[in-house]
């Protein structure tokens, strides 16, 4: 791998260990601030709109200067979110600084994966993948794990006994201590993000016209849609984001009805699926490779199917064994489609609008997920039917996609497509 590969995975890990502990913090303001439970999935709502409502112009953003300063800017804003959160005073006010955060995370997004096809060649984008995949999956386990340790009781308490000589900070709770930490990871994360190499390509847009942009996007995403092999592994890694987003909510709900553990300990029942997610993810990078990356659409039928068995657990042993499973088959499908969805974006439009195409696709899914989830919790369906629901949903929706794949590859066969390189 390029030396800059590892500064990369630095600035990753780190931005996204701040972003997963300060999910954990956040849900905890909003129940110090007596909002009402259908809120918090909101949280994640507002943080993936700005992924949405922006997907036109971050692509053409993250595509004109180098990926590194756009990660920059992007963690700055995040800072910026945090400095919100920190004077929160209300429910409303408490979403929409989380929506900052997202806003810094909605231009981020292009740039951290859109240099990984910048920076390797094609045969490399799996392992790369693997990789960057692996190590978000493991800045979420610390992530949720960090989050949940900051509002244990005794840890807040430590960390508002600790003080700076005859400097007066203004932090009087655990909440604002916590949010501060997060911060600095933040900061880490930037400070990395400066040491990531230009590499070379490119970076002038050809018009920066809003209209013009909106149109050129909107051609962007009848491409991908288009494109035999872009519109299968696009379908896939929408309902995954889609379905993993809720996941985190309904495994906290679960945890909650059929463990009683609060919220500190529900936190990292999270981060156990993620662990799965890393396990399947470095498995995958080791014997998919990009062009058999199709071969892995069955293992998301599946996921659906093991979900649904949640229902039946109550031991929390068989839960992790369980929780992993089910990571471990999500992060083994879902990193050789993700590596084919690049590589066909790259060599269709170029990385960050193409990435941009994926995000304004996955957090759409999200959207619309949460929504139907939030309004579930609002009319106060049972967590299990919930599950149950949602794990059909996800299994059928997987045959629906292969079956989809299958009919594509019996009228002309595309896979010869993958594992080449743009033309420039």
């Amino acid at each position: 791998m390029e030396r800059g590969f590892y500064t990369i995975m630095a600035a990753q890990f780190f931005s996204s260990l701040a972003d997963n502990a300060l999910l954990v913090v956040a849900i905890a303001l909003l129940i110090d601030l007596h909002a009402p439970a259908y809120l918090t999935p909101m949280l994640k709502f507002v943080f993936v709109v700005f992924y949405v409502i922006l997907a036109p112009f971050v692509g053409a953003f993250a595509d004109s200067m180098p990926k590194g300063r756009v990660m920059f800017v992007s963690n700055t804003i995040k800072i910026a979110g945090c400095g919100l959160l920190f004077i929160a005073m209300n429910q409303y006010f408490a979403l929409a600084s989380y929506a900052v955060v997202g806003l810094g995370a909605a231009a981020y997004s292009p740039a951290k994966y859109g240099i990984l096809t910048e920076l390797l060649p094609p045969e490399k984008l799996v392992i790369a993948n693997g990789w960057i995949e692996g190590l978000t999956v493991a800045s979420i386990v610390l992530g949720t794990v960090l989050g949940g340790v900051l509002i244990t009781p005794v840890v807040s308490n430590m960390l508002l006994e600790f003080d700076f000589p005859m400097i007066d900070t203004g932090i009087d709770n655990a909440l604002e201590s916590s949010i501060l930490i997060i911060a600095v990871i933040y900061a880490i994360a930037a400070a990395f993000n400066l040491y990531i190499p230009n590499t070379g390509v490119d970076h002038r847009i050809p018009k920066k016209n809003p209209l013009y942009l909106v149109h050129e996007f909107s051609h962007c995403v009848k491409l991908l849609w288009t494109d035999k092999l872009g519109q299968i592994s696009l379908a896939v890694t929408t309902l995954f984001w889609g379905a993993g987003a809720t996941l985190q909510f309904i495994v906290l709900k679960w945890a909650e009805v059929a463990m009683d553990y609060p919220l500190n300990q529900a936190a990292q029942l999270q981060g156990v699926v993620a662990l799965g997610i890393a396990a399947g993810a470095i498995l995958a990078a080791k014997w998919v490779s990009l062009r058999q990356s199709v071969k892995v659409i069955p293992l998301g039928i599946a996921m659906g199917i093991v979900v649904t068995v949640m229902i039946l657990v109550r031991d929390l042993w068989i839960a992790i064994v369980l929780l992993m499973l089910i990571g471990g088959l999500a992060g083994f499908f879902v990193v050789p489609m993700n590596a084919l969805l690049q590589h066909r974006g790259y060599i269709l439009m170029g990385a960050g609008h193409s990435i941009a195409v994926q995000n304004f696709n996955e957090n759409l899914s999200i959207l619309v997920m949460l929504s139907l989830y939030a309004l579930l919790i609002f009319f106060d369906v049972h967590i299990y039917a919930v599950i149950a629901a949602f794990g059909l949903f996800v299994s059928i929706t997987m045959a629906l996609i292969r079956r989809w794949h299958l009919s594509n590859q019996s009228k002309e066969d595309s896979l010869h497509l993958i594992g080449t390189r743009k033309i420039h």
